[in-house]
Formats: structure tokens, sequence, C-alpha cells
């Protein structure tokens, strides 16, 4: 293979997207120039980043700029997309064969004799796994991450064991994937694409993308678009049917593997990666809340998790061992940024150990600053890359600002806020003082409202999704007299999650309620009874934390909750079963509720 390089002193046309003091050159192979734009120091850990369609190497822009101050990052224009020229003739100049032969130009050219760290997305990610399956390329990859676009060979040999073994199951997932594969059928058609793409899809797709995705303009797509898509249905031509048809049985990964599976794809099915430990032993899965354009949508995580899996690569480490994180959410949550108010103890503590066993890095906020500390020493051992203790009294609106500003710049923007901080009070309305009132709205709502207001807006601004988690109670929906402010004060966050849930949702953020009921935490021992002696008080107190503790219902089953509520996305979560009782009630029987209410508490 003949490879003829040079330079140019001129800026490429990713400035436009993003790509700031780009280096760039044209590498010759088979027949064609590629593009080629490299950012960072060269002596670095080179990363390799490969398009998809109907897109250029800008799609790659924001990732790149995050990527860049660490590694050497290197895009490419794809053969006759953005600045690479077109094979001539079009048929049959964009097989897998011939895409490896411009990897291997590309490789050579920006990482000569070291191995470089290969990133692809759509049919970057399908072309990917050829070169990461073929004896060729060995020792020419150090790792491989796809994303959003499966081997042809894993494709076919997934239909085929549907196909032949035949059950209900398996029925619906070729025919789901079928119904998802609806653009492959066209772009097999002839002369129609390219008029499509040249006339008004090319010029609606912007538009398109900016509905379906909400993908910001910055410079993307380019006004290469309709051509780039023209000559990339050739992609589909040369390969799907061929490949499809016969797919190689010894398609086998000789490089470590990261897949990060946006859930919300519309053109994939996640079943299709079901059997994929089976061609790459040394895998890492990650999921994440997304439609298909993720190096748009959410280039901070993709670029956080890309770095990860490099680093512990390069540093002797195995990804797909026990350097990864291995708790039951893991594949989600994994580098993720997780505060959680009130983490001291309890339901906070818990919740934080569980997004800590999934791999995520954890910011405890708490007034009591040792048990804060306490929580951030044990959430390391158990598995957070990273922790922190931020010593806040939430109720307090400026030291709140401060917080927000401080974890913004020091940690980054917040991905999973849990408002969980909150305070007991118990005994009549009438013997209720203004003061109390304050004291537990103060806590119970107002830091709920300052941690959504705050964290809340940054994930609104960065524009890449997140959740917010607000710990509200049963006793949001089930009156009680002995309870007034405080079930005044959860009611009122339980109706604040629903609206920010409505506010939110068009920006990819969700929102979550959970409403645990009875459990056994310090709040029973913290909690304050109003209308009687300190004696009587610490009495109920000491006999409140008795009957919790017979309950005995662990603060670890609400941290679960709390992690199943982010992956689902779920609104109302009652946790305990006499929680889930009173939302039943709550609905059907309200008047059964009220006469509850009357009774005289336990205490």
């Amino acid at each position: 293979m003949s490879t003829r390089e040079s330079r140019s002193g001129k800026k490429s046309d990713g400035t436009k997207a993003g790509l700031v003091g780009v280096r760039e050159r044209r590498v010759r192979t088979g027949g064609v120039d590629l593009s080629v734009v490299e950012l960072g120091d060269p002596a670095r850990p080179t990363v390799l980043l490969v398009h998809g369609y109907p897109d250029s190497k800008e799609v790659w822009s924001e990732v790149a700029g995050r990527l860049a101050d660490r590694f050497h990052v290197v895009l490419y224009d794809v053969r006759g997309h953005g600045g690479s020229t077109a094979p001539v003739p079009l048929r049959g100049g964009f097989t897998l064969e011939k895409l490896t032969d411009d990897f291997l130009a590309v490789a050579d050219a920006v990482s000569p004799g070291r191995p470089v760290h290969l990133v692809g997305h759509d049919w970057g990610s399908v072309q990917a796994w050829e070169f990461v399956t073929v004896a060729r390329t060995e020792g020419r990859i150090a790792s491989f991450t796809s994303i959003s676009g499966p081997s042809l060979d894993h494709m076919g040999l997934w239909i085929k064991r549907r196909a032949t073994r035949p059950t209900p199951r398996r029925a619906g997932q070729l025919l789901g994937q079928g119904a998802k594969s609806w653009y492959v059928y066209l772009l097999h058609t002839p002369v129609l694409p390219e008029l499509a793409w040249r006339g008004p899809l090319g010029k609606r797709w912007p538009t398109m993308l900016r509905r379906m995705e909400k993908i910001s303009d910055g410079g993307y797509p380019t006004s290469s678009l309709p051509q780039d898509a023209a000559h990339g249905a050739w992609l589909y031509r040369d390969n799907i049917r061929a490949r499809l048809r016969r797919p190689r049985t010894d398609a086998y990964a000789h490089a470590p593997v990261q897949l990060i599976t946006p859930t919300a794809d519309i053109f994939l099915s996640e079943r299709l990666y079901d059997d994929l430990e089976q061609w790459a032993p040394r895998l890492v899965r990650r999921t994440l809340p997304a439609k298909h354009w993720v190096p748009r949508t959410r280039p901070d995580q993709l670029a956080s998790w890309i770095s990860d899996f490099i680093t512990t690569h390069e540093s002797g480490g195995n990804p797909a061992t026990g350097t990864a994180p291995n708790g039951p959410h893991a594949e989600r949550f994994g580098g993720q940024l997780v505060l959680v108010t009130g983490a001291a103890s309890g339901i906070g503590r818990a919740t934080a150990f569980a997004f800590a066993e999934a791999g995520a890095r954890i910011v405890v906020v708490d007034q009591d600053a040792e048990g804060a500390a306490r929580t951030v020493e044990l959430a390391r051992l158990i598995g957070a890359p990273q922790a922190w203790a931020e010593p806040v009294d939430v109720g307090d609106q400026q030291a709140m600002e401060k917080l927000a500003a401080k974890v913004a710049a020091d940690y980054g923007v917040v991905d999973v806020l849990v408002n969980n901080a909150g305070i007991g009070l118990s005994g009549s309305f009438l013997d209720t003082t203004a003061e109390d009132w304050k004291k537990v709205l103060d806590v119970n709502l107002w830091g709920v409202i300052h941690g959504c207001r705050l964290f809340g807006k940054q994930m609104a601004e960065r524009g890449q999704g997140g959740h917010v988690v607000n710990i509200a109670s049963a006793a949001a929906y089930q009156p009680s007299k002995a309870l007034p402010a405080y079930s005044t004060s959860k009611a009122a966050v339980l109706m604040l999650s629903e609206c920010l849930r409505a506010e939110l949702a068009g920006q990819g953020i969700g929102v979550s309620a959970i409403c645990p009921g009875f459990v056994n935490t310090a709040i029973t021992s913290t909690a304050r009874f109003t209308g009687v002696s300190a004696e009587e008080e610490a009495h109920r107190r000491k006999k409140a934390s008795r009957l919790y503790g017979l309950r005995d219902y662990p603060p670890e089953k609400v941290a679960d909750a709390v992690l199943r509520a982010v992956v689902r996305d779920q609104a109302v979560v009652p946790v305990t079963p006499e929680a889930h009782a009173a939302r039943f009630l709550s609905r059907l029987a309200p008047r059964a509720l009220r006469a509850l209410a009357r009774v005289e508490p336990p205490l």
C-alpha cells in the first residue's frame, strides 16, 4: 500500500465546528486522498476518532476538544466524505477491506510504531469492528471504544441464530431490529438516496437533527453533507448484504473493547449486543440514556469514559477485569458525578455507597463534617474513583450558591443530584411554632429547592441531560394529625418534583420523587417533638427509634430504589410496603387515609 503525506499550514474546515488549533495533513491511500487533522501532543497516546453516516469528522469536534488536553487526538474524513476525495468508480470503492487500508494508512502516518486507541460512532464503529477483528491490524490497535455501530459479522450471526432457531422472543428481536433498520432498505435503492440527499433531505437534515436529538448548530453538520450522504450510501451497498449473508466466524477482537450503548437509539436495538462477550472477551459495557448522536449530545460523558478506558489500559491495568466498577449499575453510572445531600448517615450515606459501588464520582454534602468525611472514606473503598466531602447547610441559600459554584469549578457539572437532607418534626399543628415551621421547611423544602434550582440549572445549561432525585416521603400523600409540618414539607417536595419533571423533560433531565416510608435511620434520634417537655421529647425519640428498629427496613433498599429510579426514569417511587399501600389508598380510597390520619400515633 503506497501512502503519500503532505502537511499544510492552513487550518482545516474543522475549525468552523469547534476544532481550534488543529494540524492538517493529507494521507494518500488506495487512490483517494484522506483529510486528517490532529490535536494535542503527538508524544502522548494517540486516540483515533472515526465518524459515521452521513457525518464528517466534525461530528467529533466536541469530544476531540475535551480529549486534546490529555491525548494526541486524530480525526479523519472517511473516503468520499468531508475533505477526503471519493473513489472512482463509487461502486466497490467503500468495502470494509478498503476502509481497513485507509485506517492503516492514517495510523501509520500519525502514530508510526505505536498502537492507537480507536473510537468509532455509527458507521465509524461498524468499520472499526472490522479493523479490530482482522489479523493484519493486530498490534496497531491498543483499545477500541464502540458507539452505536455493531460488527456486521456479529450481526449476521446474530440474525442467523434467531432465524434458524426461532422462539417468540427471538422473533420479536428480529422484527424489532428489522423495523429500526428501515432506512437501510431505502439506501439500497438505486439513485433515489442520492437525489433525496442532494435535494430536500440534505437541506432539511440539520433542522431534523435539532428536533430529533436536540443538537445545537455549532458548525455541524457541515456544508458537504449532501455530497457526503450521497457518497456514503455505498457504505451500505458495498457491505451490508454481502457480509450479513456470509459473516466471518472468526471475528474476535484482538484488543480491549468498551461498548457504549445509547438506550434510546432509534436505529439499533440493545439486543444486538447480547452475545458480545463471545467475540470480545476483554469487554467493558456502558449505557447512556440518550439517542443516537451522542458525540454531539453527550460529549462530556463520552470524553470521560474514553479517557478512563485509555488511561487504564496505558497504565497496565485490564479494563475488563478488576479495575472496572462491578456493581449492578456500573454500566450506567461509572465515571458520572453524583452529589448527595444529607449523606453523613442513613439513606444519604447508603445512596452514596450504592453510586460508589457503580463507579460514580461522589460529592457528599452534610452539616456533619465528620460524618461526611467518613462517608467519603468508605465510598472510596467501595469503588468510587473520586469522592469529596462538602460540609454545608442545605437550607442556607448563600452557602448552597457557593457550593454549586465550587462543585462546577472543581469537579464538573453534576450528572445525578440526590436531594436527601431532611429533619423530622412531630407534634400537633397548634403546638408547632413559626420557628418550628421555619426550621423544617428550610431543610426539607428549601434545601430541595436550592439544590434543584442551582444544580438543575447547571445541568440545563450544559445541555447534556442529567437526573434529579428528591427524597420525599410516604407522608407526602398520607396525612397524619401528628406530622403536619413534616408532611407538608414532603408533599411540597413531591409536587415540586412533578412540576420539574414536566419542565425539564424537553432537556433530557429526568426528575424522580422517592417516598420511602418507615426506614431504620438516625432521623428518629434527632427528630423534634413539639408541645412536650425536654424529658418527654427524649422519651419519645427513644421510643420512635425502638419502633423503627423493630421495623428494621434498611436504608440500602431505599438506595437501590434511587438507582433504579434514575435508570428507569421513574416519576414517583414508593419504597416500603406501607408506602405502596398508602399510595394505593391515596388514589382509590382517600377517605380511608383520612380516617387513619386521626389515629393517635404510638409514641
